[in-house]
């Protein structure tokens, strides 16, 4: 009797229950339990390294043109040189390389005699001279999370983001995109409200095949861009909102082993010191020769121009850094400077570090949000003004800098 009374409670419990078990699967109860909180917006800072904004005007880019069009954006021009780790530290600083002291890819600094500053390099002393958005959030208490950036795995006066993951290029760029949401799954506390994310492959194809249409320029181009797309679903689905700041750090012209200008031609190599090469040259002459070197390199070259630290144009905002090399030879648009021409070099590629008023070298600026209204395209405007932005989306208090909201005055929302 016991039995069937509890075989009949039980039959009628599942008959009651079954149509609400059935309604929701484990992961939409969670879905329906993170969206039941009402979430700040989230400022994410996207670097899609090596996009020109004439990319987004391809038909490769629809989830990229769809936040244009909620959003602004348009070209902007990076500071000079037009090398990945100066702008990004330009960026997420809103200072010059002058100013902020990552005055190229490769440098040296007097204070270090013997030592070199390459991308990998994560000593503080060479990145101290300014501070970037991620550490003065921390500091204001902030929670902020990178995704990779130039500079982010570096200590800043002992700050670094809460979280952080060292730069690798095998981590794939969904992979990517996987750690930045299970960022914005965590409890308030510990979720971040600032966010940097860099996608590499755009810029790596560019240099292999050069930025004319090709099938696998554009195949990086449409990935980054689905990509993107991915994760304004999944935060959409967990009902997060977010500010998106993408931009680039450079565009990119076409190379070629026919526009060469070789050093040896021009001194020979025991004579001087070579800081860095290719885009463009730095030089520094050797102890009891300056003025054979100054000779050599400051006369007229054909399709490059060379001046010493102190009288690099105005225009560049270049050279008051003592990290500048002593001497700054710049090639054409299109042509490259080198000892030994690389052995990788042999058809057409790409390139940047030139001129960074020069329209092949232009950046690509886009944002969208619950913090910005539907302006369209913007007038071209100079990057160090993007960290003012992105400081005001954040709600952080920015250092002093270069830039200004001035760019984006009637497109944010009050």
């Amino acid at each position: 009797m016991i039995r069937s009374l509890f075989a009949l409670l039980f039959t009628s419990f599942l008959l009651t229950a079954a149509p609400a078990l059935a309604a929701t699967t484990p992961e939409q109860n969670e879905s329906v339990s993170e969206k039941a909180e009402t979430r700040d917006p989230v400022t994410i800072l996207i670097s899609i390294d090596g996009f020109r904004p004439d990319y987004l005007e391809r038909g490769i880019t629809p989830n990229l043109k769809a936040l244009a069009a909620t959003g602004i954006y348009g070209p902007m021009r990076p500071s000079f040189p037009s090398k990945t780790f100066p702008n990004h530290w330009t960026l997420v600083t809103g200072k010059t390389p002058d100013h902020h002291g990552i005055v190229g890819n490769t440098m040296e600094d007097a204070a270090r005699p013997g030592e070199i500053f390459k991308m990998a390099t994560k000593d503080p002393f060479w990145w101290s001279e300014a501070e970037p958005i991620w550490v003065t959030a921390e500091k204001q208490g902030i929670r902020s999370a990178t995704m990779f950036w130039p500079g982010s795995e570096v200590p800043i006066d002992g700050v670094r983001p809460a979280d952080w993951w060292p730069f690798s290029q095998d981590l794939s760029n969904d992979r990517r995109i996987n750690a930045v949401v299970d960022w914005m799954r965590r409890p308030a506390d510990i979720r971040p409200k600032i966010v940097t994310l860099y996608f590499d492959t755009v810029d790596m194809a560019g240099h292999y095949y050069g930025p004319a249409p090709s099938e696998k320029l554009h195949a990086a181009i449409a990935e980054v861009d689905s990509e993107i797309g991915r994760l304004q679903q999944q935060l959409d689905h967990l009902g997060q909102p977010a500010n998106f700041v993408i931009v680039s750090d450079h565009g990119m012209t076409e190379t070629s082993p026919e526009r060469i200008i070789h050093l040896d031609q021009i001194m020979p190599r025991d004579q001087y010191h070579l800081v860095e090469e290719g885009n463009y040259a730095g030089i520094e002459p050797l102890e009891g020769n300056a003025d054979a070197v100054r000779a050599a390199f400051l006369q007229p070259h054909e399709h490059m121009q060379c001046w010493t630290r102190e009288n690099i144009p105005a225009e560049f905002a270049y050279g008051t850094n003592p990290r500048v090399p002593s001497i700054l030879c710049l090639p054409e648009i299109g042509w490259v400077v080198y000892q030994d021409a690389p052995e990788w070099m042999t058809g057409i590629g790409g390139g940047h570090g030139y001129d960074q008023r020069d329209p092949d070298m232009r950046a690509f600026f886009l944002a969208s949000g619950p913090g910005i209204t539907a302006g369209g395209p913007l007038p071209i405007f100079d990057n160090v003004n993007v960290y003012s932005l992105v400081a005001r989306l954040a709600g952080i208090t920015p250092e002093a800098s270069d830039g200004s909201l001035a760019p984006f005055e009637g497109q944010l929302v009050p």
